[in-house]
């Protein structure tokens, strides 16, 4: 089993939405990938609720078969739909990937 979680923060006032907003709407297009992306075993999106500098504001955890998977999943065209959204939005980055 592969597990990929990144984390993001995100900026306020991009596309003249608040910081809320944005959060929220990423939250809402990530959720959607576990319809249209087969090969998803399990997504779960996270907003943090902690006020702390070192906090990120979003988190997604997701699980995956095989390595193979990750990277069809990393290409999907649904997934890569989200990428300009995501840059556009979006201050600091961090992610892992492992092995279980």
């Amino acid at each position: 089993m592969v597990k990929h979680i990144v984390m993001w923060t995100v900026r306020d006032g991009v596309s003249g939405k608040t910081k809320k907003e944005n959060t929220l709407k990423l939250k809402e297009m990530l959720e959607a990938l576990k319809h249209k992306i087969p090969f998803i075993k399990k997504l779960e999106v996270g907003i943090n609720y902690a006020v702390d500098d070192a906090a990120y504001d979003v988190v997604l955890y997701s699980e995956f078969e095989s390595r193979a998977d990750l990277e069809a999943y990393v290409v999907h065209p649904d997934h890569q739909a989200l990428k300009d959204f995501i840059i556009n939005i979006r201050d600091k980055r961090c992610f892992v990937d492992y092995e279980t």
